[in-house]
């Protein structure tokens, strides 16, 4: 029973209207498993979840087509030669989506039913796990501290007895000048101290720097493309 799993309904490239369907129904289901364990803790766009939905249908299509005929194989190859994307690089997250819903229509244009629906329910499955216990994230009080200082102050050891007062860890990430060099911009990574007061810690803080710009903000997500 469990060997069937693994086994193809289509053979030897040819198929009927019953395989035909089965195969674009099952790439269908798969595409909105995906995509709706996707959109589970991620921002998703209604653009990005329709395409998850639908690209295991068209890769299962292209594949079923192609099966056994290696000069269709070859047309298909330059034409998708042809396609440029010229959107930005996506998250890393969203890149192994696309990939997922790629070779659930490869696994289903090929006939491997049982093996589409079993990798995409394993996959989504642990997706959806991590997203909901926040594997891999950051200290959600780590925060992003911009100060801007004259270039006439030496900032170094000028805030440090500030940041002991108001917070549990502080770490310098970047240093820059701007306006023709005559400010520096100081950027910190932070987490505050429970109880403390964000309008007391900035107060003081822009006593020290001139009452220039200073930001505190929540940490941007890191750049996790590929």
């Amino acid at each position: 029973m469990l060997s069937s799993i693994f086994q193809t309904i289509l053979t030897n490239g040819t198929f009927n209207p019953t395989q035909f369907g089965v195969v674009t129904l099952t790439a269908l289901l798969c595409g909105f498993i995906i995509a709706f364990a996707y959109c589970i803790k991620n921002k998703c766009s209604r653009s990005f979840a329709i395409t998850l939905v639908l690209l295991p249908a068209i890769v299962e299509l292209v594949i079923i087509l192609v099966n056994g005929n290696i000069g269709t194989g070859v047309a298909v190859a330059g034409a998708f030669s042809l396609v440029r994307f010229r959107s930005v690089a996506g998250r890393g997250q969203e890149i192994t989506s696309i990939f997922l819903a790629m070779a659930v229509g490869l696994a289903t244009g090929m006939g491997y039913i049982g093996v589409a629906i079993l990798f995409t329910l394993l996959i989504s499955a642990l997706n959806i796990l991590m997203n909901v216990f926040k594997f891999g994230e950051t200290n959600e009080g780590q925060r992003t501290l911009k100060i801007t200082v004259p270039e006439n102050l030496d900032y170094e050891g000028k805030f440090e007895d500030i940041f002991e007062k108001y917070l549990n860890h502080y770490n310098y990430e970047e240093v820059k000048t701007s306006n023709m060099g005559s400010l520096y911009k100081i950027t910190l990574s932070v987490i505050m101290k429970n109880g403390v007061s964000t309008k007391a810690f900035l107060d003081e803080l822009r006593t020290r720097n001139g009452n220039l710009d200073i930001s505190l903000g929540r940490m941007v997500e890191g750049n996790d493309g590929l």
